[in-house]
């Protein structure tokens, strides 16, 4: 990316939201005279404090707060604990103000998203999050969800991509992750099955099932972690949202099947209390793997 795409984005989205209107929301005032309305909005602030969160000028400032003043929209007195500081806080007309321009601010936002089709809403706030994160240096964060409808197709495509990429497994091995997604998709049980998407941005880059065996045993499958999202915790979090889930479901053992060699997984089986019950070779996938299952006793 270039100066100039951000430039040319933010000519975009200031256009979208009317920031180039001399009176933002069809009020009188500026997009910074805004700004400072909104602060306020949240409760009485030093005038020093109220510079340094907006990034302003201590001129600019000074002259929009006395505009403000004689305008009858905020006080300003002598701070309490200094008396060479000023404690800025809206009046009740200030008060009005901002509620109106609140309202307009919903109104015209809603109008915006009316636009954009329901299903594409998630996607723009997760674009929209994500340039906040990566403006601002906010580590990156991730949820985890139950399924939702086209998860399961994103599990086969997503194994089936990875594992021919890291291991050079052939399409046999993304028709058994189909085979395994579809069997929990037409008979998984609520009460005794569950499956989990891990998210970051909005976009999703893990999963994790729990399968039932028999009654006394489930089963850890289709577990990963995409590339890009590694290093954030995610994938522990998958395997101890699956063994809590099987515990509640009343299991008394829970198993796996993997092949040997995958680093990252392994320590993570291990770190959760997973045993290698056995280990053989096997000609799998299109390539020669030590086929393993592992268990643990919950």
């Amino acid at each position: 990316m270039t100066v100039a795409d951000v430039r040319a984005f933010n000519r975009f989205y200031t256009g979208v939201i009317g920031v180039l209107d001399r009176g933002y929301l069809a009020s009188p005032y500026s997009l910074t005279e805004v700004r400072v309305l909104f602060e306020l909005a949240s409760g009485a602030r030093e005038a020093a404090d109220l510079r340094a969160a907006l990034a302003l000028d201590a001129g600019y400032l000074s002259r929009i707060l006395t505009s403000f003043d004689r305008d009858g929209l905020v006080t300003r007195t002598a701070s309490e604990r200094d008396a060479r500081r000023h404690v800025v806080a809206l009046t009740p007309r200030g008060e009005s103000v901002f509620a109106d321009l609140d309202a307009r601010s919903d109104a015209g936002i809603g109008a915006l998203l009316d636009r954009v089709p329901t299903a594409d809403r998630a996607e723009l706030a997760a674009a929209m999050r994500k340039i906040e994160r990566l403006l601002t240096g906010t580590p990156r964060a991730y949820l985890l969800r139950p399924l939702r409808p086209g998860d399961l197709g994103w599990v086969v495509n997503r194994h089936g991509v990875r594992y021919a990429e890291e291991c050079g497994f052939d399409q046999t091995f993304e028709a058994l992750v189909a085979r395994v997604a579809g069997e929990y998709g037409e008979r998984h049980r609520p009460d005794r099955e569950a499956a989990w998407i891990a998210e970051v941005d909005g976009e999703p880059v893990g999963s994790i099932f729990c399968t039932r065996v028999d009654d006394r045993t489930a089963k850890l499958r289709l577990l990963l972690v995409e590339p890009a999202a590694r290093g954030l915790g995610i994938g522990a979090r998958l395997v101890e949202e699956c063994l809590r889930f099987a515990r509640r479901a009343g299991y008394e053992r829970m198993e796996l099947w993997t092949v040997a060699g995958l680093a990252a997984s392994r320590h993570l089986y291990e770190k959760a209390g997973f045993r290698v019950d056995r280990s053989t070779p096997e000609r799998l996938f299109g390539c020669d793997v030590e086929a393993q299952t592992w268990s643990l006793e919950l």
